[in-house]
């Protein structure tokens, strides 16, 4: 089998997004300041910070999106149709049934 052309980053990125989130937590129990900090920069419940660094998150992702190919969406209906079909009929469905699941059976005596 060869052998990928992955950067590291990307080969160890479940372990890279661990270590942050292991580092926030130390941050919010050790350093408290920090998201004291961070909390004053809100608006309207929304906090700008976390706003900026996850528009910074997702615009590289949009930037590999090419634009061009949604003239040729019409020459592959069967996966719009079923994108849409999941979307719309099944998803909704099956967030209900995870909430319920949650509210009135793992959840039920708090």
């Amino acid at each position: 089998m060869s052998e990928s052309n992955i950067s590291i980053f990307e080969k160890y990125l479940t372990i890279w997004v661990l270590i942050c989130m292991l580092i926030g937590i130390f941050i919010s129990q050790y350093i408290p300041i920090i998201p004291e900090f961070l909390n004053k920069f809100e608006y309207a419940q929304i906090s700008i910070p976390m706003a900026i660094l996850i528009w910074i998150m997702i615009y590289p992702m949009m930037l590999k999106i090419d634009f061009n190919s949604i003239k040729n969406v019409k020459n592959n209906l069967k996966g719009i149709v079923l994108t849409w079909c999941v979307n719309w009929l099944v998803q909704p469905f099956t967030m209900y049934l995870i909430c319920t699941i949650f509210f009135f059976v793992i959840y039920q005596e708090y």
